[in-house]
């Protein structure tokens, strides 16, 4: 019969776990469920308030951070971007040039969402802005509604993948400090380090993947089921070619795909830091918005505002997890999960299945913020420890929060849809339409546990990892 002591850490999660789901803000929880476990411990001795003395000094690094910095710009280069009507106009461009071929709107707007979801990294804000830009113009054509939900849930899930992600670079945070510590575990005492820039590139190949098979779903769709995904009526599209034509689409997609170049290039080439380059790209969305006479006081109120509410959040959220984490270790929680997953049948695989299939059923529940903040550092160092590369694990993980987000009847995703799909699409609707790609989530899951080199080759061809 286990004691007091080991039942601690278990019941603390249940515990958090628990107020989550009656509703009360994640930030809070997580502390506030730390500190009354905390006093727990104080008063039945099975705690030292040594390891709450060392909060002060997490909350300093947590500020000196120079990476979390990136988080602002990125959210507000999104947010800039989403507001000046950018993503509309890539949109309505991209119908005219693909409407003339079955299934050319759904096309477009994957092509859009993952243009989208390099600019802004936030899967909310993709699914809706998509949800309302594209859901009635698809339904209008006649496509069908299970598709059309589909195919804008799954791009718009893209944010979690496509660099430069705003997963991704918390990831690659919390991932860096697991690993060193996963190497002073190990007795390496000149750890390596992984970075942002190594998860940015291990998350292309995978990424542009899975876009390749959303449109190779949608086009076989389109053959075999031309009455889903009809093409455009012969007056809404496109009718200039020639120069004219290459000058309708380079004024439409050249802006923002120079801003995404500039941003990710200047990073994986090594010229920028991820957070010098995030404050090129918040310029940059900003510079854009000026050109195109989209931005005025009013609206750059509201980006200000946007930025600093998902910033708060964000930062909150991170600092009940340092409190959290700090309590966990306190009662020896770090311990029980790495002798747990050692000692499981199967060994590194069996640990690896678990891992994911725990994260899978938390996405139900958690945003991918509090899970990276929460899980990853207490099952990243023992993973890691195993001998898993760091990038092949936090794509890994990037991937499966994104199916989970994806998934029925919890996905988070589903949830943005369905706040801005008109009542004529059912919810049951939006759940049929996603399943297909749920599968090929799946499957790039699949695929990258069976050819980890889908992700770890890119970054050892750049940085000799």
């Amino acid at each position: 019969m286990p004691d007091l002591v080991t039942l601690m850490p278990l019941l603390m999660f249940l515990f958090i776990c628990g107020v989550l789901l009656l509703g009360y803000p994640v930030a809070f929880s997580l502390g506030g469920g730390a500190l009354i476990f905390a006093g727990i411990g104080l008063l039945t001795d099975t705690f030292d308030s040594v390891f709450l003395e060392a909060l002060p000094n997490r909350l300093y690094g947590v500020m000196t951070n120079e990476t979390l910095m990136a988080v602002p710009l990125f959210v507000f280069m999104g947010v800039m971007l989403e507001r000046s009507r950018i993503a509309e106009v890539q949109l309505e461009t991209m119908e005219q040039l693909f409407g003339r071929m079955r299934g050319g709107l759904g096309l477009s707007v994957i092509v859009v969402g993952m243009l989208l979801a390099a600019s802004t990294g936030i899967v909310g804000a993709t699914v809706v802005t998509m949800g309302l830009i594209s859901l009635p113009t698809m339904l209008k054509r006649g496509y069908s509604p299970e598709l059309a939900t589909g195919v804008i849930c799954a791009s718009g899930t893209l944010g979690q993948i496509i660099p430069p992600s705003i997963v991704l670079v918390l990831l690659g945070d919390v991932l860096s400090s697991a690993y060193q510590q996963a190497q002073l575990d190990m007795g390496i005492w000149s750890p390596e380090t992984v970075g942002v820039g190594d998860l940015f590139m291990g998350a292309l190949i995978p990424g542009l993947l899975l876009v390749a098979a959303y449109i190779t779903y949608l086009m076989l769709v389109a053959f075999f089921k031309p009455s889903a995904a009809p093409a455009a009526p012969e007056e809404e599209r496109l009718q200039e070619t020639g120069w004219e034509l290459a000058k309708h689409l380079i004024s439409a997609l050249a802006p923002p795909l120079i801003l995404i170049v500039a941003v990710l290039g200047s990073i994986l080439g090594g010229y920028a830091t991820p957070t010098e380059a995030a404050a090129v790209g918040a310029m940059g969305a900003t510079i854009l918005a000026i050109l195109k006479r989209e931005l005025d006081k009013e609206r750059l109120w509201i980006v200000v505002r946007d930025t600093a509410q998902v910033t708060t959040m964000v930062f909150m959220i991170l600092l009940g997890a340092a409190l959290f984490s700090l309590v966990f270790r306190g009662f020896g929680g770090d311990e029980l999960v790495q002798e747990f997953l050692q000692d499981l049948p199967g060994g590194v695989a069996g640990a690896v299945i678990l891992v994911m299939l725990v994260m899978f059923l938390l996405g139900f529940v958690l945003d991918f913020i509090e899970i990276t903040f929460v899980v990853v550092p207490i099952v990243g160092p023992v993973l890691l420890a195993m001998g898993l590369d760091p990038v092949w694990l936090g794509i890994m993980i990037a991937i499966n929060l994104q199916t989970s987000f994806l998934t029925p009847p919890f996905g988070f995703a589903l949830f943005f849809l369905r706040g801005v799909a008109p009542d004529s699409v059912s919810t049951g609707q939006i759940y049929r339409g996603v399943l297909p790609f749920v599968l090929i989530q799946l499957g790039m899951l699949g695929l990258l546990a069976l050819w980890p080199e889908l992700a770890t080759w890119l970054p050892d061809q750049l940085y000799g990892n």
